[in-house]
């Protein structure tokens, strides 16, 4: 009988999955190209290429969920995310395990009066049921990826389920709120921003991602859709640099903007800078995620503000733990 659960990425989704299947008992089996990942009793890792179907169906053959966590170089989505997607739908196929794809909120575009969504603004904010008008290259990758799979499902052929996320917030993430604003800020040093500061925006927690990926794999009326991950109320980029001053004691934070100019110059240089004007849209307006679909069915509530920020600020701090505290969080 199929008992093992397969990751295919090894980043804080993935590691984080991991650690929560394996406080769960479960057989965890973790691939990458270059077979890291974290080192956790009871999880298997394994160096493959995951656009290898041959590879991969071998892999996953004895598998009862694949997760897809993969994270391809953003630059590179319209040329290595096709084989990848291809290649994990025919194991999910072969095998018979649930498909569960994270991903973001690329799909939707920017909100426009002619789609009947002014703005995605705590009014207006993205549902499973937003139109999916993806314009830039990305986001219809994944727009094609989704439409795929659940043509695959409609069809009866597999079980697939797909989590969207607004960007993450969390260890290790690749956050506009990372590193790159965290060691400034806690210096009283200026804190570089793009865009604009005083717009709305989702944050979601890596923790929650995790925790929303296994409760999804594991109930069957859950397949088949689109999940919102539970988040945390939409905050200004200044809200939040506030939020995490205040915690780490630091002063009040030097914000300053990159404009979009700014941005195409840097892009210029660097080939993942220049991809980010896709997504310029999602800095200067409002980007408000709506959650409570997932909230009201599984019982999840978003991780506890300040244990987000505390995590950021910390994370080297007991970062094992941070998977399962999340999963201590629960709407009373």
């Amino acid at each position: 009988m199929n008992q093992t659960h397969v990751i295919v990425g090894a980043g804080p989704i993935g590691s984080g999955i991991a650690r929560l299947l394996v406080s769960q008992g479960k057989s965890v089996r973790m691939i990458t190209r270059s077979g890291s990942g974290p080192v956790i009793e009871g999880v298997e890792r394994i160096a493959a290429d995951a656009s290898d179907a041959v590879r991969m169906s071998e892999l996953t053959a004895d598998s009862v969920v694949i997760y897809n966590c993969a994270n391809p170089q953003y630059h590179r989505w319209p040329t290595d995310w096709p084989p990848i997607a291809s290649s994990l739908l025919n194991a999910a196929e072969r095998s018979g395990a649930v498909l569960v794809t994270i991903a973001n909120l690329y799909v939707y575009g920017p909100a426009t009066e002619s789609l009947g969504v002014p703005a995605y603004d705590r009014d207006h904010p993205m549902t499973e049921q937003t139109p999916l008008a993806a314009v830039g290259t990305k986001g219809r990758v994944r727009r094609r990826m989704w439409l795929d799979a659940l043509a695959l499902h409609a069809a009866g052929r597999i079980r697939a389920v797909e989590i969207r996320s607004s960007d993450y917030i969390g260890p290790d993430a690749q956050s506009v709120i990372g590193d790159r604003v965290i060691d400034p800020l806690l210096r009283g040093k200026a804190v570089w921003i793009p865009g604009r500061t005083d717009r709305l925006h989702t944050l979601t927690f890596t923790g929650d991602v995790a925790r929303l990926a296994v409760a999804v794999a594991a109930e069957p009326e859950a397949h088949g859709r689109v999940w919102h991950t539970p988040s945390n109320e939409a905050r200004t980029a200044r809200q939040t640099l506030d939020d995490l001053a205040r915690l780490a004691g630091a002063p009040q934070p030097n914000i300053r903007t990159i404009p979009d100019a700014g941005l195409a110059a840097v892009g210029l240089f660097s080939p993942m800078m220049r991809e980010l004007r896709e997504t310029n849209y999602q800095r200067n307006y409002d980007f408000v995620m709506d959650s409570s679909a997932a909230e009201r069915t599984f019982g999840l509530a978003p991780t506890p503000w300040d244990t987000v920020l505390r995590a950021v600020l910390a994370p080297s701090a007991n970062e094992a733990s941070l998977p399962l505290l999340a999963a201590t969080a629960r709407r009373g």
